[in-house]
């Protein structure tokens, strides 16, 4: 196959953020994630990752498999549920989780869904949704009468504090009862990007305007929406020596308090 520039700016471009630190991960003999297809699309596209991103480092990767197993645990209690993947860009998830009655729907701007749909086609249980995340109008093309999951893999923290909390109010009354992953970045974090975060010789991140601390995040939530339960994890990297540094950084409360997280939310 002949190799593809993705000309793409902005937060669209962060997908290749992620796609270099998953595939790279993937390629290693001792790597945390399988993602053949993710390899197959970071080597096609005409893209300077390095020269973006520097080098790749694994927490996408932690970030991708953790998000995997909330999934395939919904799908063994839901096996035609519906997962609903907000700002997917080129996460290829549909293909390291197997089901066979599920309904995915995507959900990514328009020059986001069309280079995925470069290298991953929709069909019947796989539909594309060519919209912003905050238009509420993909809301109507989710099933009511099926368990619900939505995911937001490194989206939120590109929106304004304001727009996130209309956003999960809105789906917490529009689906009772759904579940809600996400992942997060803490405030130093966001007011560093606010600055200008040149993560490579390349590169500088868009804006993050959404940062939060994990102490305040179940808080929040609960001031946002009607939310059975909300819990936190911290990121866990168990390979080498850097995996025991990192994690028994984490088990120091204002450290993890202010490091980047997943919440997983049920709605009331």
């Amino acid at each position: 196959m002949a190799r593809i520039a993705p000309n793409l700016t902005g937060v669209p471009e962060t997908m290749l953020w992620t796609l270099h630190n998953r595939a790279c991960e993937a390629r290693r003999p001792d790597g945390i994630l399988l993602d053949p297809k993710g390899v197959e699309i970071y080597d096609t596209l005409d893209y300077d990752y390095v020269g973006s991103f520097g080098a790749a480092e694994p927490s996408h990767a932690i970030r991708a498999d953790f998000f995997d197993n909330e999934l395939r645990a919904f799908l063994k209690d839901h096996p035609e549920g519906v997962i609903v993947n907000l700002g997917e860009g080129l996460e290829t998830q549909r293909f390291r989780v197997e089901d066979d009655e599920a309904l995915w729907l995507c959900v990514d701007l328009p020059d986001a869904i069309a280079i995925r749909e470069r290298f991953i086609k929709p069909d019947e249980r796989h539909r594309h949704l060519a919209m912003s995340a905050l238009d509420r109008g993909w809301f109507d093309a989710v099933p009511a009468d099926r368990a619900v999951y939505i995911t937001a893999q490194g989206l939120l923290m590109y929106f304004a504090p304001e727009d996130v909390g209309r956003l999960i109010c809105d789906m917490a009354a529009r689906f009772p009862k759904a579940r809600l992953c996400f992942d997060h970045i803490p405030e130093w974090l966001s007011k560093k990007t606010l600055k200008g975060w040149r993560k490579g010789r390349n590169y500088v991140t868009p804006e993050m305007p959404w940062g939060i601390n994990q102490c305040d995040i179940e808080p929040i939530l609960r001031e946002w929406a009607a939310v059975e339960r909300a819990e936190t994890f911290p990121y866990k990297f168990e390979r080498g020596w850097q995996g025991l540094v990192f994690n028994g950084l984490m088990r120091v409360g204002w450290i993890r308090n202010r490091s980047p997280g997943m919440t997983c939310v049920r709605f009331a």
